[in-house]
């Protein structure tokens, strides 16, 4: 599993036991790789109060190219496209992955946004063209609108409406939340949530899920979110207005907090847990063999720093880039 270094975005991808390749959200894809991102702004990694590494390691301004990623990774077609919620900053590029690889399942949701690219916006209208046209597709890709609580074999049963030991599970959104962040035109609330479980682990994409969308994850899954192995962070880490009394209940090992300005992350909330940040460690690879969760990243100088007061040393990552952080199970 792939947590990418986007920007201030989200980009994840899921290389399933079955050969299949979930991605959820992209951010930066382009033809071209650009490491200088616009408008730099100095970053400060601070009030972290876990024993970790502190300070400034740059990181965001190196952001992955997904369509590269993609690419070296020797992948070809892409079985689901999970579009969380319609935010730019998570479709940022979205045009390249449609052109660039055989798109078979495309889950959006029922939204009714509408995006306007007058003045200085940053991202590429096309984006949001190709979005309007992926979520029309009924095939190659097939659109997909699907809502919490909703299985199927392809992304959850084996052929006997078994639970597949590597499935995903939709926690959100519901239709009321949709109909709710229609009205209001706040599409955090709109975001799909899925738990993904992988050999008796479980991992947690949140989109930028707000507060109602944890009232009802808590109301009606709150067995299934207890204690989870690892959270992607909802809304990048940031603070905004989220109540973080759910981290109680979910109490992950480990969080994945993407780039954001330091004034704007939630150190507060995040801190007394085991967390890593893009702007810290680059891109994160996490494996999981026999029961046991591999934790790689792909800045060196991160990892010699955080390993120097370890028992063990890092290794490079057999076939690609990445560095050996330890296993989860260690901390």
């Amino acid at each position: 599993m792939h947590f990418l270094n986007v920007e201030e975005g989200d980009c994840s991808i899921i290389q399933h036991d079955n050969g299949h390749i979930t991605m959820i959200d992209v951010c930066n894809a382009s033809e071209t790789d650009n490491e200088l991102i616009k408008g730099l702004t100095s970053f400060s990694d601070a009030n972290e109060s876990v024993s970790m590494p502190k300070g400034n390691f740059q990181q965001k301004y190196h952001p992955e190219n997904p369509l590269s990623y993609l690419q070296s990774l020797g992948v070809k077609s892409i079985f689901r496209y999970i579009q969380t919620h319609p935010d730019m900053d998570h479709m940022d590029g979205l045009q390249y992955i449609a052109k660039r690889f055989d798109v078979l399942n495309f889950w959006d949701t029922e939204n009714t946004k509408e995006q306007d690219f007058e003045g200085n916006s940053r991202y590429d209208e096309n984006d949001w063209k190709w979005y309007q046209r992926l979520r029309k597709s009924t095939e190659n890709p097939k659109a997909l609108f699907l809502y919490s609580g909703m299985r199927c074999k392809y992304f959850a049963e084996d052929d006997n409406g078994i639970k597949r030991d590597d499935y995903l599970q939709i926690l959100s959104p519901t239709k009321e939340l949709i109909n709710a962040a229609n009205e209001s035109e706040d599409w955090n609330d709109s975001s799909y949530v899925i738990l993904y479980h992988i050999q008796g682990h479980k991992v947690l994409f949140c989109g930028d899920a707000g507060n109602n969308t944890w009232k009802h994850i808590l109301e009606n899954y709150k067995e299934d979110v207890t204690n989870i192995d690892v959270l992607m962070a909802p809304h990048h880490g940031r603070k905004g207005t989220l109540d973080f009394s759910f981290l109680d209940t979910l109490n992950p090992k480990l969080s994945l907090i993407g780039n954001a300005l330091s004034k704007d992350i939630a150190y507060n909330a995040y801190s007394k847990r085991l967390h890593l940040t893009n702007n810290q460690v680059g891109n994160v690879m996490l494996e999981f063999i026999n029961g046991e969760v591999r934790i790689y990243c792909s800045n060196k100088t991160y990892i010699d720093k955080f390993l120097a007061d370890k028992k063990w040393n890092t290794h490079k990552h057999g076939t690609l880039d990445f560095w050996y952080l330890g296993s989860l199970e260690t901390y």
